[in-house]
Formats: C-alpha cells, sequence, structure tokens
C-alpha cells in the first residue's frame, strides 16, 4: 500500500523530468498539458516507467506478465548472417587481425576483387569547370588567404 502512495509523486517527478527534457530538446516549442499526460499513461500503461531502487530497470522489465509484450524488431537469420559474412570475405571487408584497424582489403588489396570507382569526369567537363572558374573567379589566387579571386578583386568579376 506504502509503494501506491509513492505513485503520484513518481508520477508528478516523471512528468516534471519528461517535460523539461522534452521542452530543451523540442525546436518547435513545448508539449501541451494534454501531450505530455497522453505519454504518462501510455508510460504507466506498457510500464515504461523506472522501477524503485537502483536497479535501473523498467517496470515491464522487472514483471513482464503484468504488462503488454513489446514488440522486437525481426532479427536476422542465420542464413542471412552467413550470406553477409560470406559476402565480406570474398571482398576483404573483414577488420585485419592486430591493431591496424585496417581491413584485409586495404592491406592486400591485390588479393580481392577490385572495389567500384565512381566514374571520373571527362576532360572537356574538367575543362568546361575550370573556364566557368576562371569567368566567375570562383578560384584561388597564388597567395594562401583562403579567399577567392571573386572576395580579393569584386570589380572585376560579374555578380553572381
Amino acid at each position: 500500500m506504502r509503494s501506491l502512495a509513492l505513485l503520484p509523486t513518481l508520477s508528478l517527478t516523471l512528468l516534471a523530468l519528461c517535460a523539461g527534457s522534452v521542452m530543451a530538446q523540442n525546436p518547435t516549442g513545448p508539449k501541451t498539458r494534454a501531450q505530455v499526460q497522453g505519454e504518462l499513461r501510455e508510460a504507466v500503461r506498457t510500464g515504461n516507467m523506472p522501477a524503485g531502487g537502483e536497479s535501473g530497470l523498467m517496470l515491464n522489465e522487472v514483471n513482464p506478465s503484468a504488462y503488454p509484450a513489446q514488440t522486437v524488431a525481426p532479427c536476422k537469420t542465420r542464413e542471412q548472417v552467413r550470406a553477409e559474412l560470406d559476402e565480406a570475405r570474398r571482398t576483404g571487408n573483414i577488420v585485419a587481425v592486430g591493431e591496424s584497424g585496417c581491413m584485409l582489403n586495404e592491406l592486400n588489396p591485390s588479393a580481392y576483387p577490385p572495389k567500384s570507382v565512381p566514374p571520373c569526369k571527362t576532360r572537356e567537363q574538367v575543362k568546361a569547370e575550370l573556364d566557368e572558374a576562371k569567368r566567375t573567379g570562383n578560384m584561388p589566387p597564388a597567395n594562401e588567404s583562403g579567399c577567392s579571386l571573386r572576395d580579393m578583386y569584386p570589380d572585376l568579376y560579374a555578380p553572381k
């Protein structure tokens, strides 16, 4: 009976904590009182509230039979995991033994099929981009200022 007397205090405390954290995270503004009360009712119904003590468990973890079953995301089958592992072995996308942190295909690229490379630009495309950059001044000068030619000499280039 004593734990039932603490429920309103616990509910108000949880409500205040939730409202404070949501206000700090919600860029569209604070939630309404009705929204917070609805969330609290849902948390009480599903047991997604902290159980007493220092266990860190939720009520639905302490007494799962008292709350509706939680839906669990579908796991991969054994065959799916094996297929992924076989593909990683074939392509060398497995971390090499040791402390290098490199993948096997990085340490020994000739032992694995080459990675697909996105198509490069043609010579004509690169020349066209260079001509456009020269025309608009969107290129760095010969110094280390970090500015573009357009920024350094605005009178020489037409505005965008």
